[in-house]
């Protein structure tokens, strides 16, 4: 079989999941993972690359060969995927930028395909981007049936990404798979930290990009209520996809710039770990999400998360086992929350519960499921949606 999407030396959630999904796709079948040879422009990136640091990352054997803004590497990534004559083909979706390219292989694959053609399966990790875009949700909704149309079968990780799905396409087969944790992820050695943080407080950790829909801003705003009643420390860990210094001008003006210290800029994969490691609790305000490989990475580690009930959110996080859920874009509930975590001793309750639920099965689920979608008959042209 085949998979196709970003690994290393590309970063991210989406490339370390991918990874890991080649990876167990490994152990019991014959796997070619076509990767990208570019992923984005340069100028679409605040840092100009989207290059992997890591001294230690996630590899998997790769091919590099797609790029969405040359379709000569389309028809060389379907001639060559073709040529391994592969059961089945698994597609990763989470950008409209892809549309074009994801579209071409669809119809390069499938164009007079038999009964032993192969499958497409695609894991859908965003239906649409979680920022809002010029073209709007109207243009993002035709770009995903565009280029998804030749797909034979879905796998989601949120429940609010199937039923957008099932609008989308309603004769497809659609299949919910929680996200298995990035606890491989999590077993690098830990590295030193950049920083120096309090070791007489707990820790609260915001890490990933700092895009608008992640809601730091909601974050720094519940900190003053949470210091009146409890000291801690906020850690804020990652690339500012906006203006770094209107984030540190709140910070000033909420007059909580000794209660925070801020790490700009993408860290390498061991050095995040080391932070999370680090912390007591993650906590991730977002105003929009479908999942977050950043509460999986936490859970890897065995580290609680504070979250908003937004996408898929909920779903990786039951209130009261392994974190708390709160409203998206309330600073008062989010700051209630912080101070219940901390007064009442939350955090050992937490870990023991995620240590107690964390499964190596969980993978395995998701490649049986891909499997399963893989194996399906191929779908009449009556069944076309």
């Amino acid at each position: 079989m085949c998979v196709v999407g970003p690994t290393y030396p590309f970063r991210g959630g989406i490339a370390h999941h991918t990874t890991l999904l080649a990876r167990e796709l490994e152990k019991r079948n014959d796997v070619l993972l076509v990767s990208f040879a570019r992923q984005y422009p340069s100028w679409a990136l605040p840092s100009g690359t989207d290059l992997d640091p890591s001294s230690q990352p996630l590899r998997s054997s790769a091919e590099f060969l797609l790029s969405p803004f040359d379709p000569p590497s389309w028809a060389r990534t379907a001639r060559r995927i073709r040529e391994w004559r592969p059961d089945w083909v698994v597609l990763p979706w989470w950008i409209p930028v892809w549309a074009p390219a994801y579209a071409y292989l669809g119809r390069a694959l499938t164009r007079g395909r038999g009964a032993d053609g192969p499958r497409l399966v695609c894991v859908c990790h965003n239906t649409r981007p979680h920022d809002r875009t010029r073209l709007g949700t109207f243009a993002d909704r035709t770009a995903l049936r565009f280029a998804l149309r030749a797909v034979d079968g879905f796998v989601v990780h949120a429940t609010s990404e199937a039923e957008r799905l099932r609008r989308a396409f309603p004769a497809r087969a659609i299949r919910r798979v929680p996200m298995p944790d990035f606890g491989e992820l999590a077993v690098t050695a830990p590295a030193p930290l950049p920083v120096s943080l309090p070791t007489d407080r707990p820790i609260l950790l915001f890490c990933g990009f700092v895009r608008p829909y992640k809601g730091l801003d909601v974050l720094v705003d519940a900190l003053p209520s949470v210091l009146a009643r409890e000291r801690v420390h906020l850690v804020v860990v990652g690339e500012f996809w906006q203006s770094e210094a209107r984030y540190r001008e709140r910070i000033a003006r909420r007059g909580v710039t000794d209660a925070v210290t801020v790490v700009p800029g993408y860290v390498p994969d061991e050095v995040l770990v080391s932070f999370i490691r680090a912390a007591n609790v993650v906590v991730l305000p977002y105003r929009r999400a479908t999942q977050s490989a950043v509460v999986q990475l936490a859970f890897g580690v065995g580290r609680p998360a504070i979250v908003t009930t937004v996408g898929g959110l909920p779903d990786a996080v039951e209130h009261g086992v392994n974190g708390l859920l709160v409203p998206p874009e309330d600073p008062a509930a989010l700051a209630d929350a912080i101070v219940s975590f901390v007064r009442d001793g939350l955090g050992a309750r937490f870990e023991a519960n995620i240590r107690s639920r964390s499964t190596p099965l969980a993978w395995e689920r998701l490649v049986g499921c891909l499997e399963e979608l893989g194996a399906a008959p191929l779908r009449s042209p009556s069944g076309a949606s």
